[in-house]
C-alpha cells in the first residue's frame, strides 16, 4: 500500500471511543479506567501514540540497565495508552467514521 492511499483513508477519519486500557481495582479489564474521546482526527491520534512509543521505547532501554520497577510500570501505562489509540483508529478504519459522523458505537 503505497503513502498516497493510507492518507486518503485517514484523511478525515476520527476516534471512536472503544479504545480503552487501565484495569479497575479488581485487576480486572471488564470496567477500564480510560477510553479514548469519541471525534479526535487519526493522523493526530496516530503521531500521539508514535510519541508514547517512542517514550516506551525509552524507557524499556533504561529498565535494562538500571533495573527500575518505576520506569517499568510507566513504560507498561505508556504502551496501554498507545494501544488504545490505534485500536481506536483501527476500528474507525474499519466502520469508516469520518468528520461527519457522530459517535460510532
Amino acid at each position: 500500500m503505497n503513502e498516497e492511499s493510507i492518507e486518503g483513508r485517514i484523511a478525515d477519519l476520527k476516534t471512536t471511543g472503544v479504545g480503552v486500557f487501565g484495569a479497575n481495582l479488581s485487576g480486572t479489564c471488564s470496567e477500564n479506567l480510560f477510553r479514548v474521546e469519541p471525534g479526535h482526527s487519526a493522523d493526530f491520534v496516530l503521531e500521539q501514540a508514535t510519541m508514547l512509543m517512542s517514550y516506551v521505547n525509552k524507557l524499556t532501554l533504561h529498565v535494562m540497565f538500571e533495573q527500575d520497577e518505576a520506569m517499568l510500570c510507566a513504560a507498561h501505562y505508556l504502551s496501554g495508552m498507545a494501544k488504545a489509540l490505534v485500536e481506536d483508529v483501527a476500528h474507525g478504519m474499519v466502520l469508516g467514521c469520518s468528520a461527519g459522523d457522530s459517535k460510532a458505537g
